[in-house]
């Protein structure tokens, strides 16, 4: 599977709260998360963001609490995937339940950089610098659910067992 975006960049530890404030947890409609998403850290981040775009970002991203409605809230908002020098241990799974690919790469990024991620080939070209980085592809199992959408449409549809 191969995902293009812009980059949207962010600095370390963007915890939960910020990606979807807790003001806004009284409801589970994604449409609605989405429509909150990002807005404490970055309040112009819906007016920035385009289909497919990705969330770039430094150490421990999605820290914070265990609450599944952030990376729902960045999916719905029409973000391919999330790059990052790494994530918290609960946002890296319920990423993976919701179909969100999340890439642990430590490469350097801008705001608006053109960027292509192959997950299968596990590679991230920045088209705007030239510049190329290697990341440890999925697990076959994790790309079934990350191309079925989630871990539910994956069981649903019999992909794994």
């Amino acid at each position: 599977m191969q995902l293009n975006g812009n980059a949207l960049c962010y600095g370390d530890n963007v915890d939960t709260d910020v990606i979807i404030p807790a003001r806004y947890l009284n409801t589970s409609d994604p449409k609605e998360l989405a429509s909150h998403c990002m807005e404490d850290i970055d309040p112009d981040f819906l007016q920035k963001v385009k289909p497919g775009d990705i969330i770039v970002a430094g150490s421990n991203f999605g820290c914070g609490s265990s609450r599944e409605h952030a990376p729902l809230a960045i999916k719905t908002a029409g973000i391919s995937c999330v790059v990052a020098k790494s994530f918290a241990r609960i946002f890296y799974r319920n990423a993976i339940n919701i179909g969100l690919p999340i890439i642990v790469c430590d490469g350097q990024f801008a705001n608006g950089d053109a960027l292509t991620v192959d997950l299968a080939a596990g590679t991230l070209q920045n088209q705007t610098t030239g510049e190329s980085y290697a990341f440890p592809p999925f697990p076959e199992f994790l790309q079934k659910i990350i191309t079925a959408g989630g871990l539910m449409n994956a069981m649903a549809g019999g992909d794994i067992a």
